[in-house]
């Protein structure tokens, strides 16, 4: 038997509400992914996640999640992620590629989210601060040990975290499958990007000739027993280095830092500190600013590496509590922009006026690989810098 007309009427009433409804929901997820532009090899990857709704749905879709994310889509080199605190951006970089980019919302005047270079020290994909009632911060992704991370939350569209960066649930989902630990955070007050550079001081791979693990700076996989080593080595391998029918070896990267205030040069490799020595700067009473140069990959057989780099803008003084009206202002409006200067030139400059000793060069020209890298500040290396962690140094 039918169902009576006035029935009928009001069930589709019904259906059409929730249609509606549904639509309203689904919307601003639209928006989002519209947003973000990603480069062809990645538009799959970065489509087959769902955003992070529930704490109970990553318990569901964990297995999906890892799985997707293993499907092809590996990083072509090293990753970087710039936040703009000026824009409320955050831009993903793969070998010195921009590949992706979202809104994000940084640190409030009370609670400012630091400048400076970072990277991923730790992850969890489900964690509860700390500090703030255990506020949920999904897709945590931790680059001090004092409490600021990456983490998807809520963007009204202005500064309005207690100092960590949050992110779109997507696109939190998204990043925290691509990154390993050690990968390179930059926040700068204004955006910033990687560019090719090429400098005669800049560090050179000693040519092949010698043993393959002088040469390619490798260890055996199965001595790689840190999970810092683990992270950062990578299946790379220096044409003609490993001889035929030799199981490829874990190459560990390194990072060179040089602190124009200690008038120092530290090395560290795998996380773990290697030497540090005494260098010369030319006028050391000047600046020379802060510069993040990263080695892409091998060039000419293994006998050249091409270098990127990315230099951080002049520090601006934040503004005062008084002065800033973060809810009614837009974001580029709540910290003043500089013009932009020729960036590769500043880079040049610094490496121009550093003196490392030839021995020095030789011994970290060894151990030089792809993703290793060489930051210059004017700062020393932050307490933030400690046992299993990259340099980090917070320029403000």
């Amino acid at each position: 038997m039918s169902a009576p007309i006035s029935g009928r009427i009001n069930m589709g009433s019904i259906r059409a509400k929730m249609v509606a409804a549904f639509a309203v929901f689904i919307l601003p997820f639209g928006i989002a992914h519209a947003q973000l532009p990603f480069w062809p090899q990645y538009r799959s990857w970065w489509g087959h996640h769902a955003p992070f709704r529930h704490k109970h749905q990553h318990r569901h879709t964990k297995s999906e999640l890892v799985k997707s994310a293993q499907i092809n889509d590996a990083p072509q080199g090293p990753l970087q992620i710039i936040i703009s605190i000026a824009d409320q951006r955050v831009s993903l970089y793969d070998n010195g590629a921009l590949i992706a980019r979202s809104s994000v919302s940084t640190g409030t005047q009370r609670h400012p989210t630091p400048l400076g270079v970072f990277s991923v020290i730790s992850k969890q994909r489900w964690h509860r601060s700390n500090l703030y009632s255990a506020a949920p911060m999904p897709y945590m992704q931790r680059i001090t040990w004092s409490g600021i991370a990456l983490h998807a939350g809520v963007l009204p569209g202005y500064p309005a975290s207690h100092g960590c960066i949050r992110l779109t649930n997507g696109f939190a989902t998204r990043l925290w499958h691509l990154t390993k630990r050690g990968t390179r955070v930059i926040i700068a007050h204004d955006d910033v990007q990687p560019v090719e550079i090429t400098n005669p001081h800049l560090f050179k791979p000693k040519p092949a000739s010698g043993s393959t693990e002088s040469r390619t700076a490798t260890v055996p996989a199965s001595s790689i027993n840190t999970p810092a080593a683990t992270d950062e080595a990578a299946n790379l391998q220096v044409p003609g280095s490993v001889p035929t029918g030799v199981a490829p070896q874990k190459v560990v990267p390194i990072s060179v830092f040089v602190s124009r205030k200690l008038r120092k040069l530290f090395v560290r490799q795998g996380f773990t500190p290697l030497f540090d020595v005494p260098i010369k700067i030319q006028n050391p009473e000047e600046p020379l600013g802060t510069h993040v140069f990263t080695a892409m990959e091998f060039q000419n057989e293994g006998a050249a590496i091409r270098w990127t780099v990315v230099s951080m803008p002049e520090e601006l003084p934040r503004m005062s509590r008084d002065s800033a009206k973060e809810r009614e202002a837009p974001a580029k409006q709540i910290i003043e922009s500089t013009l932009p200067v020729p960036l590769p030139d500043k880079a040049n400059t610094a490496l121009d006026r550093i003196e490392i000793p030839q021995d020095v060069v030789e011994r970290i020209s060894e151990l030089l690989t792809p993703a290793s890298s060489l930051v210059i500040s004017d700062h020393g290396i932050s307490h933030e810098t400690r046992k299993d962690t990259d340099f980090i140094v917070v320029t403000q």
